[in-house]
């Protein structure tokens, strides 16, 4: 006997709540939205991916989330030790709102060493949206608006620490943020061109084309890194400004750095090259250049995309290390690999280990980028378990 249920409809004919439905959405989802649906289950690569879009957000709007000048000097807070922050005051009462302590210094008697104590009988409390340094957001728009910071203008907090000029370190950090962010991806940018196509001509074209082309890739791969870097990056003239040190550097990463790609792309289009798809171009009359950038390279755009991510990291090494050997980027411009160069100096290190926060950065940077591109690659595939 057929049962009916509230609705009036015979339960035989009821939609069964065992994942049909959803297995039926898969089955007629684009191969974009297969992708997004493996990414999302990757919670390692999504978690990452959130950590690379907040220091994207940060290298855009650094200027703001720094709580001061990255070139604010305070001799009397050289070297100062990362600030502490409070819930409860030194009479043992407990406070919401978090707060620091001011800071003197005086000098120590047995090991002549300068200390900084702090004065309890101040409280200066963390806020958000504060006033302070003024600035101009991008070079444009001016503001002295901060994300956060102490109430007390004459009040300052080293989240992170100072360096030999009383810098505040956290502030640096921030700023570097754009810098070392933004040339990983200037140079991916400029490497998937050529990359895309040297790899493509070279993969649809095959014969000699493809021999000389496999050839001169080979030739670039075995050379040694650190020595080309360093050549090339000693061949800058020292006159030239940031920008154009920034620019020379990007470049010199990208020429260096398309070689992966084009082999990538080159065996995606070996395999391409022979399909239907490419052959009914043929027959139609459409151009190689238009069946190349139309055809076969949209196919496997996915693979692009993990391979660029995979990328990134490099660059972002790259920057820091010739940065850090003084061969790179140079003062008065901000990047992680700058501010790593306090840290050549041991006696540095041993008196302020917080200089080493930049190197941190670099790592927390690129871990993410790499598994989020693992994320990605994984993706690429939607159909293999």
């Amino acid at each position: 006997m057929t049962t009916t249920s509230e609705t009036g409809t015979p339960e035989a004919f009821q939609p069964a709540d065992n994942g049909a439905g959803k297995a039926a959405s898969y089955a007629a989802a684009s191969e974009w939205r297969l992708m997004w649906y493996k990414f999302s289950r990757h919670r390692l690569a999504v978690i990452c991916g959130i950590i690379v879009l907040l220091l994207y957000v940060v290298a855009a709007f650094v200027e703001f989330v720094a709580p001061y000048d990255p070139e604010a000097q305070n001799p009397a807070s050289a070297y100062q030790a990362p600030t502490r922050i409070h819930f409860v005051d030194a009479d043992g009462q407990f406070h919401l709102r978090p707060f620091v302590y001011g800071t003197s210094s005086q000098r120590n008697l047995d090991t002549f060493e300068l200390e900084f104590v702090e004065d309890t009988s101040a409280r200066h409390h963390l806020s958000l949206f504060v006033q302070g340094d003024d600035y101009r957001l991008w070079g444009l728009f001016p503001s002295n608006l901060h994300l956060f910071g102490v109430e007390d203008a004459d009040a300052r907090v080293y989240l992170l620490g100072a360096d030999r000029q009383g810098r505040d370190l956290l502030s640096r950090i921030i700023h570097g943020t754009r810098l070392s962010m933004s040339i990983g991806l200037a140079g991916v940018v400029m490497s998937f061109f050529i990359g895309i196509v040297v790899g493509g001509v070279s993969g649809y074209f095959g014969g000699t084309i493809d021999i000389v082309t496999q050839r001169i890739i080979e030739f670039v791969r075995s050379m040694p890194t650190i020595p080309l870097w360093l050549g090339l990056a000693a061949a800058l003239p020292s006159n030239w400004s940031v920008m154009q040190v920034y620019f020379a550097i990007t470049v010199i990463l990208s020429l260096i750095g398309w070689t992966g790609l084009a082999q990538v792309v080159r065996g995606r289009a070996l395999a391409l090259r022979e399909e239907d798809f490419i052959m009914a171009a043929r027959l139609c009359g459409t151009s190689r250049t238009r069946i190349i950038f139309k055809h076969m390279v949209p196919s496997f755009m996915s693979h692009i995309i993990a391979a660029l991510t995979l990328a990134v990291p490099e660059m972002i090494i790259a920057e820091t290390a010739l940065s850090f050997l003084g061969l790179g980027l140079r003062y008065p411009a901000i990047s992680w690999g700058v501010l790593l160069q306090e840290a050549q100096n041991l006696r540095s290190v041993a008196l302020a280990p917080w200089l080493l926060a930049p190197g941190a950065m670099v790592v927390i940077a690129v871990l993410a980028l790499n598994f989020l591109g693992d994320g990605l690659r994984d993706a690429a595939d939607p159909y293999r378990r």
